[in-house]
């Protein structure tokens, strides 16, 4: 798993988006014009009903290198389901299966990397999603860790989707035609999860039909929301240590759709909230069903997920999906 940050460090990352309210120049798609009111929630687009696999894939992974503004280097991996027998490593390369996948990009937390969150990331490709995943020049393991950085990764996180969404059609790319382009979610953890909700306000990606937060918060509550609804999954250890849970739960609280937070009691910031055993389970499984009600219209999945979420006695579920 990823360096746990600091208080301090996530402290500094909420300040800097605190920061941005007052900034001449904010960064699009980051931080919401001071002067702007949200525009009024609107009912989700369904999924396509019916369109869900009823396999599990092999995964493939690659490396997209790309740079936005030729400054900010955002090499992305890319989980994908492939051909071949389920279960095994992925593997780099391999043949893409056959069909059409959501896309899913997830932003990694400060200090660390895409591979820290394999765990959780390659269930969701052998379920049948594409998941990009950057690796953020500031605020990734080796740099500078440099958080008030995490104001312009929203607007990384766009730029990825653009260029990701565009292999598509892209001649003799391995994703040509395998990317579902109009269904798409993102999800972050702990700084990724500042990020995420910075993709949700009223300068939101408006491509994004589904969030997944995992021990984020935000600043500004009040006007975090906008646009057409997208429902939204929050995961929160009532341990956390660094993003404490109370900071989660009021971000939550502000969501003006349809969500859920699965909330873990014995779990902290990143060990027995993301790490490997029986609280994994619980978290994967539910968000997989989540991702595949949002994005794939799956209403059975959605109808599991209040019993796998309190599987065990190890989470409860908030629940308003």
């Amino acid at each position: 798993m990823p360096r746990r940050p600091t208080p301090i460090a996530l402290a500094a990352v909420l300040l800097a988006a605190a920061l941005a309210g007052c900034s001449a120049t904010p960064t699009p798609a980051a931080t919401p014009a001071a002067a702007s009111k949200p525009p009024a929630a609107t009912t989700p687009a369904p999924a396509p009903a019916g369109s869900a696999p009823s396999e599990t894939f092999a995964v493939g992974v690659r490396l997209l290198r790309l740079n936005r503004g030729g400054d900010r280097p955002l090499p992305v991996t890319i989980w994908y389901p492939a051909s071949g027998d389920a279960g095994k490593a992925p593997k780099r390369g391999a043949t893409a299966a056959n069909g059409r996948f959501p896309v899913v990009v997830f932003s990694h937390g400060l200090g660390g990397r895409p591979d820290d969150y394999a765990a959780l990331l390659t269930p969701w490709t052998a379920a049948g999603f594409v998941v990009a995943a950057p690796t953020f020049p500031h605020t990734s393991r080796g740099t500078d860790n440099n958080a008030f950085d995490v104001l312009k990764q929203p607007a990384d996180v766009s730029y990825v989707l653009d260029q990701v969404l565009a292999l598509d059609t892209k001649a003799d790319d391995p994703l040509r035609g395998r990317l579902a382009t109009d269904r798409v979610a993102a999800a972050g953890h702990s700084a990724g999860g500042v990020t995420t909700i910075g993709l949700f306000g009223v300068n939101r990606d408006k491509r994004l039909d589904a969030g997944l937060v995992f021990a984020g918060t935000g600043i500004g509550v009040g006007t975090a929301f906008a646009g057409t609804a997208a429902p939204q999954l929050f995961v929160h250890g009532q341990a956390d240590e660094v993003v404490k849970y109370a900071a989660g739960k009021a971000v939550y609280d502000a969501v003006p759709w349809p969500k859920a937070m699965l909330s873990l009691p014995k779990g902290d910031h990143g060990r027995g909230l993301l790490g490997n055993g029986a609280a994994l389970r619980v978290i994967t499984d539910t968000s997989v069903d989540f991702l595949r009600w949002t994005l794939y219209g799956d209403e059975k999945a959605k109808a599991r997920i209040p019993e796998g979420a309190t599987r065990g006695g190890i989470a409860t579920l908030d629940d308003h999906l």
